[in-house]
């Protein structure tokens, strides 16, 4: 299913964009330290309470970012700050690179990272990730209505770019048969070739196409996802130390008890207005192309 936004030309700042899979220039500016400023979250546990050090980006909206005063929030803070309340822990928030945040969760300097983590084989291979928590399926972004595309397999022939590093770089290779592939670092640089026809088409994670369009709609884009519930990549997930037993069961008791409750589509309405499950009805930002 296709669906029509309407978002804000180039004009947009570069530092509301995030690289989901590799370190970018925003995310190296405050780069080891906790995120400081007031603080809107107040936890309900006892000052006693365990504290786990949280590695995240701080540069991919709607995921984790920063407000004007530097709190850190989004999709996967909310996500993390509910578990830490389910299960008895709070958190303390340090903004890493990309690669970073995977880096100091191996050398233990970090309990956790959490930031748009998609599975990959590889990844599960390396450290230890807790079960799935919200689906985050790569999507195709154009701009030009007579291009039709509804699959994949409609980029054969067209000028196509992707994250450095992502995914969708991988899907792209995979499929070939188009005319150029390019890859940016950022986001913003994506969105930019894409206003400017420098391409036809980028790939990116559908949320962050989501959240753009219901903060922006001044300009009239096409959305298509192209990865279905059951497709291991399109699941996101928290990442720990291989072999920590004791925080991945936690952590997945914590994520098993959330889903029943619906805390996490209740988060996801919060930063999207709409969900991500492909059998969701859309909300009032969007128009639905058959």
């Amino acid at each position: 299913m296709k669906q029509l936004y309407r978002i804000l030309p180039v004009v947009l700042s570069v530092g509301i964009f995030g690289c989901s899979n590799s370190s970018t220039p925003e995310s190296t500016a405050a780069e080891n330290t906790p995120a400081e400023g007031q603080e809107e979250f107040v936890s309900s546990l006892p000052d006693s309470a365990p504290v786990l050090k949280v590695a995240t980006t701080g540069t991919m909206p709607p995921f984790s970012f920063q407000d004007d005063y530097g709190n850190m929030q989004g999709i996967d803070i909310d996500s993390i700050r509910a578990l830490g309340e389910e299960e008895g822990f709070k958190v303390e928030f340090y903004k890493e690179t990309w690669q970073n945040m995977f880096d100091t969760v191996e050398s233990g300097s970090r309990d956790l990272a959490i930031s748009g983590i998609s599975y990959k084989d590889e990844r599960d291979a390396k450290y230890g990730l807790s079960q799935p928590y919200f689906f985050n399926p790569a999507a195709i972004m154009y701009a030009k209505p007579e291009l039709n595309i509804n699959s994949l397999d409609d980029l054969q022939g067209k000028n196509i770019s992707a994250m450095e590093g992502s995914k969708q770089v991988d899907q792209a290779q995979q499929m070939g048969k188009y005319n150029n592939f390019s890859t940016r670092t950022t986001a913003f640089l994506l969105y930019e070739d894409l206003m400017q026809g420098k391409v036809d088409a980028i790939l990116h994670d559908l949320p962050i196409l989501q959240y753009t369009a219901k903060n922006h709609p001044e300009q009239k884009v096409t959305i298509v996802p192209y990865e279905g519930q059951d497709n291991p990549s399109a699941q996101q997930v928290i990442l720990m130390a291989k072999g920590n037993t004791e925080l991945i069961n936690k952590i997945n008791d914590g994520i098993t008890k959330l889903k029943a409750k619906g805390k996490f589509k209740e988060i996801e309405a919060r930063w999207l207005g709409e969900t991500t499950s492909p059998t969701a009805s859309a909300s009032a930002t969007t128009e639905q192309a058959n």
